[in-house]
């Protein structure tokens, strides 16, 4: 059977199969804990990486699978040609080290035994007793996997994209599009539950078939595109691997303001002050981010802290995408260029296409990635940048920032490159235009805060990136002088 361009990215029947038997075996384990409703949290907004894509657009709780059209989305005279989609994985379980550090903390808490008489008897340490009885229910096997709630926000993604852009999502294209995806699990997995959506779009009612079997078939697999990071060894030697790259990261863990929490923390867990670290305070934080994302459930964790304490949370999560993804250090940009290109080439093989009368081959392409992914590559395009670096020293003056990481790229968060062909243009160089939607919602472009650009135009503002900006240099390591002139 002919499956069109989408055969191109096929990947081998042995690894696909692998994935298949580790989802099922996921699915098998972690069917009971899909969340019921949607519960909230005031510390909701503040939970950086770990939000949950509903809490940033609230919009979507009465109907998820509902799209909502932004108007200032191009209409009439300009017809979407192609779409270029870069998503981050939906909904996650913590990782094995995150899940470590929780039984660590609740270990602590159960340990503190008969000590807690004298304080129940005086009206104290209840929240305590409370987590230290609340079922530690996550365990090492999860390791950042796909949840079902994850599964859940590709699906409604997926029928949400396909009814903003029918033409592009039409039947006919099924088998033309595109898909690729980090190694990741929890991306290869997001990718098959997007299909999964858009099978549900088309046949509302019927079964999807396993992913292996559908038309255009499983995602490709690409690190190099979707995990460009670890492929730059610049990156990986001067930040990653770097011990002093995280300077402010570890500067703000001692501050006064992680002092003020380590303090409160201690006097309501009624643990010593010196068993507690900024991580894990970090991880009982999270948790109740992933007790609310997984489960639909407020934990007793969400009571150990205010809105205040939120605040200083979630700045030092932003430290720390700040300095590893973001404007911190120019490579964490820089080495996401090849991606960017390649975004770009898709859309100029569209624009030839349409110029020359010929049906454009790849309607829609889907890239699964991280949120790692995403904010270098925001960073390269020079969105969210703030007017002085964020560091260990100024969280006061920062309350007001752009680089929110729970706003640019919570779960599920997306960045959506649309092609346009306008019919009645009065240039060829006005026929072809671009918006950009982050997060579904469009996304001014940040030379002009204009809502949309001629192409061309928008080319030409990126010329650099998309001229100059090589990979092998970019990311190739200063040389080192080992000549024994004095």
């Amino acid at each position: 059977m002919h499956r069109g361009p989408c055969s191109l990215v096929r990947v081998s029947a042995t690894p696909v199969a692998a994935l298949a038997v580790a989802l099922l075996s996921s699915l098998s384990r972690c069917s009971l804990l899909e969340p019921e409703n949607s519960v909230v949290s005031a510390l909701s907004p503040y939970f950086g990486t770990k939000t949950r894509y509903e809490d940033v657009n609230p919009g979507l709780l009465p109907d998820p699978e509902a799209p909502r059209r932004d108007p200032e989305l191009l209409e009439e005279t300009c017809t979407p040609v192609q779409l270029v989609a870069l998503i981050r994985h939906g909904t996650r379980y913590p990782t094995t080290k995150q899940i470590r550090k929780l039984r660590q903390l609740h270990g602590l808490l159960q340990a503190r035994g008969a000590e807690d008489d004298r304080t129940r008897a005086a009206g104290r340490g209840d929240l305590g007793a409370a987590l230290a009885d609340w079922p530690l229910w996550y365990a090492d096997w999860m390791d950042g996997q796909l949840v079902e709630k994850g599964r859940q926000d590709m699906r409604q993604l997926a029928l949400r994209l396909a009814s903003l852009f029918p033409a592009l999502f039409s039947r006919e294209n099924y088998g033309r599009l595109q898909l690729v995806t980090s190694s990741k699990h929890r991306c290869v997995d997001s990718g098959a539950a997007f299909l999964q959506g858009l099978w549900q779009h088309y046949h509302p009612g019927l079964p999807p078939p396993d992913v292996a079997d559908m038309e255009c078939g499983p995602p490709r697999i690409n690190d190099k595109l979707m995990r460009f990071f670890d492929h730059c060894e610049k990156f990986l030697t001067q930040v990653e691997r770097n011990a002093t790259a995280l300077y402010h990261v570890e500067a703000f863990k001692t501050g006064p303001e992680m002092q003020n929490i380590f303090k409160k923390v201690a006097d309501i867990l009624q643990v010593p002050v010196n068993n507690l670290n900024a991580d894990l305070i970090q991880v009982a934080f999270f948790t109740c981010s992933f007790d609310l994302a997984i489960k639909g459930v407020k934990s007793p964790w969400c009571d150990v802290f205010d809105i205040d304490d939120a605040k200083v949370l979630e700045y030092l999560n932003d430290l720390k995408q700040y300095w590893k993804r973001g404007y911190g250090y120019t490579i964490n940009s820089r080495s996401s260029c090849t991606l960017f290109q390649d975004i770009f080439q898709h859309l100029d093989k569209a624009v030839k296409q349409k110029q020359c009368s010929q049906p454009v081959s790849s309607p829609v392409i889907l890239q699964f990635g991280h949120a790692e992914t995403l904010l270098p590559l925001l960073s390269l395009m020079g969105y969210f940048k703030d007017k002085e670096p964020l560091t260990a020293y100024n969280y006061k003056e920062q309350m007001h920032r752009k680089f929110r990481s729970g706003h640019i790229v919570p779960y599920a968060s997306n960045l959506i490159f649309v092609l346009y062909h306008c019919k009645n243009a009065k240039t060829p160089k006005e026929e072809f235009r671009v918006q950009l939607l982050l997060n579904e919602k469009v996304l001014p472009l940040a030379h002009s805060q204009e809502t949309v650009s001629l192409y061309e135009d928008l080319k030409n503002h990126y010329k650099d990136i998309l001229q100059s900006c090589h990979t092998s240099e970019e990311c190739e390591l200063p040389k080192v002088n080992t000549s024994d002139e004095l």
